[in-house]
């Protein structure tokens, strides 16, 4: 048996674990993992019109469960030419060209090249003269032509999983993009829907303050004719012109209103600010309120809202350049090669074999960088701490969103109940109020009392019917609905 130095059997040892090395390859750096996050079995609060039902009908359509036709068209429309939806959709094309351009280096890189040049020199050399004997030194000028077709081919054998992470990590950017854009779609249908029954509720209000004011216009008259008999006071008189023209004034506020959420679902559409003026201009009820919103559990909120899976796509991509950082600790391994043919002439450029080639391994091993290396790693480590802190943020802020939002759901449902019990009651007693002053069994301050209350609680009810549309809304925003809808 041949007994090798200890030298030379240390050295084979190192070869073969190169060899199996580069032949196995050895990815460095951590695998990405789905963080642990505490996620409650259900919803604290009780809602009547939330359910954990299944998963889809959140995700769907949701804003058809309105039945307004017309808030169906707006969406589609919005969907088809909101920029901000076109300015999401273009990043999500840029992280997908980013993408192939890291999958690319990976692949060998081939690259041609041809040349065409003429070449001088100019050298001192010793001529003999004709005669043989002796001679001069002069200067030599040599001139000739140089053609060259060359291939150069390189390409980067991943055995540290470099590339491999820059693919990982550029496949995450792109899948956080697409879920950037998912969230902007919400946000889009969610604005959409707000802005509409924002329009829808100004123009109730306004039909609410008009009506108003013709009932008080009739006080006033009736009050003028009760002092032209001597039943009324001229104070009478004055507190009536109060209440018409407090209520005149409130029309401009309503009108600002309006026209602010006609220009704003203009905006949303992708359109001049004026273009759905006329097309809003004729008023509408507001979106009748679904009986039940499909809550779903806790946990599906994970994989359901955009703003999670987003922030969870960074981690991920923050997680692979740990990796491909500190794959700069370790030697890059290439196969390099070149071939094609050169001559002094283009006649000698003929199809064949090169007559001019090379090929063979490089190796690139980092030897001195100042500690730049280790401070890479050291800014990934912290990219991937950051992004942990935002998914566990994000994660926690939508369980309050979703809290908030049954709360005000349930909450809002039940205040319009009430509210409506107390405009039929204002009502009755306006118009109880309003036939005792005219058969002169009540004071004018008793129907004053009674009209400005009835106006109040209905404008307050308008308010209420708004506010339960908008806690519906923003439910279904908080429960991640509507992201499947793609333009």
């Amino acid at each position: 048996m041949t007994r090798w130095p200890r030298a030379v059997r240390q050295s084979r040892v190192v070869c073969c674990g190169t060899a199996a090395l580069v032949a196995a390859g050895c990815t460095v750096g951590p695998n990405y993992h789905r963080p642990e996050v505490i996620v409650p079995d259900r919803w604290s609060t009780e809602s009547s019109r939330a359910s954990a039902d299944a998963l889809e009908p959140v995700t769907g359509e949701w804003w058809k469960a309105f039945q307004d036709p017309e808030l169906n068209a707006l969406v589609d429309r919005a969907v088809a030419s909101n920029l901000d939806l076109k300015l999401a959709s273009a990043r999500v094309d840029e992280a997908r060209a980013s993408r192939g351009v890291a999958t690319s280096a990976a692949m060998p890189q081939v690259t041609g090249s041809v040349t065409a040049a003429r070449e001088r020199q100019i050298t001192q050399g010793f001529v003999p003269n004709r005669s043989g004997q002796g001679g001069s030194l002069e200067t030599v000028v040599y001139e000739t032509n140089l053609y060259s077709g060359l291939v150069d081919v390189s390409w980067e054998i991943d055995v540290f999983g470099r590339l491999l992470r820059q693919r990982e990590a550029a496949t995450a950017d792109l899948v956080a993009e697409q879920e950037d854009r998912r969230n902007v779609l919400i946000t889009l249908l969610g604005d959409v829907a707000t802005n509409y029954a924002q329009a829808r509720s100004f123009q109730q209000r306004i039909e609410i303050a008009r009506r108003n004011l013709a009932t008080e216009e009739d006080t006033l008259r009736l009050t003028r004719d009760l002092v032209s008999a001597g039943q009324a006071t001229e104070r009478d008189v004055a507190q009536a012109e109060t209440l018409v023209e407090t209520t005149r004034a409130s029309l401009f506020v309503l009108d600002t209103g309006l026209k602010a959420a006609i220009r704003r679902l203009g905006t949303l559409l992708g359109d001049q600010p004026e273009a759905l003026t006329v097309e809003l201009a004729v008023p509408a009820p507001l979106p009748v309120v679904p009986p039940q919103v499909p809550a779903g559990l806790p946990s599906e909120l994970l994989t359901r809202r955009p703003d999670i899976r987003r922030a969870e796509a960074q981690l991920a991509a923050a997680t692979a350049r740990v990796g491909q950082a500190k794959a700069d600790y370790f030697p890059t391994f290439s196969l390099t090669g070149s071939g094609g043919r050169e001559a002094t002439g283009l006649h000698q450029l003929t199809l064949g074999a090169a007559n001019v080639f090379s090929i063979g391994p490089s190796v690139s091993i980092p030897v001195f960088s100042g500690g730049k290396i280790r401070s890479n790693v050291a800014v990934r480590e912290a990219q991937v701490r950051e992004g942990l802190a935002t998914y566990e943020s994000t994660v926690l802020r939508a369980f309050e969103e979703t809290e908030n939002a049954l709360t005000s759901t349930t909450n809002e449902q039940s205040r319009l109940d009430r509210l409506q019990a107390v405009v039929r009651s204002s009502q009755t007693a306006f118009d109880l109020a309003h036939v005792q002053y005219t058969a002169g069994l009540a004071d004018f301050l008793t129907v004053l009392d009674a009209e400005r209350t009835l106006a109040t609680n209905l404008d307050v009810l308008a308010q209420s019917q708004l506010a339960a549309v908008n806690a519906v809304i923003s439910l279904y925003k908080a429960l991640g609905g509507g992201w499947h809808v793609s333009p």
